[in-house]
């Protein structure tokens, strides 16, 4: 794990998150966030909207891609993130959200990582890709 902007180089892999998100999470999840539509709440309402089973909402793979940033690098401040979605995301399907660092910069608003982001299946279909900039803290 790292805390420090000297201690990150431009390769450097981001903490793995596996996980597997129930039916129930992503229905909570919408809820919560109050994301109206049934794609989110089950595979019957989801089919009835044309797709082939509930899937995940948008703004839940970007919190995982939040979460895995903030595993990552504790003491660093996310500043930017963005995401393409490239496939539905199903709750029950394995997954894997990985990162890597591909660019450092030392700049007079602190010192920042540029990050690439994948959101993938198990059989390695990347569902969503995205990048992230994220800031540390000042040096004293």
């Amino acid at each position: 794990m790292a805390t420090r902007f000297a201690d990150v180089d431009v390769g450097h892999d981001l903490h793995t998150l596996t996980l597997t998100l129930s039916g129930d999470e992503v229905k909570r999840y919408a809820v919560a966030a109050r994301m109206p539509g049934g794609r989110f709440m089950s595979d019957d309402d989801a089919r009835k909207e044309g797709l082939p089973g509930q899937i995940v909402p948008g703004n839940l793979s970007l919190a995982l891609f939040s979460r895995l940033i903030a595993e990552s690098l504790p003491d660093a401040t996310l500043k930017k993130l963005s995401a393409t979605f490239r496939g539905l995301v199903h709750p029950g399907q394995p997954l894997k959200i990985h990162g890597v660092v591909t660019e450092k910069h030392c700049t007079d608003e602190g010192d920042r990582i540029e990050c690439d982001l994948v959101l993938e299946s198990q059989e390695g279909d990347r569902l969503v890709t995205g990048t992230a900039t994220v800031q540390f803290p000042a040096r004293r």
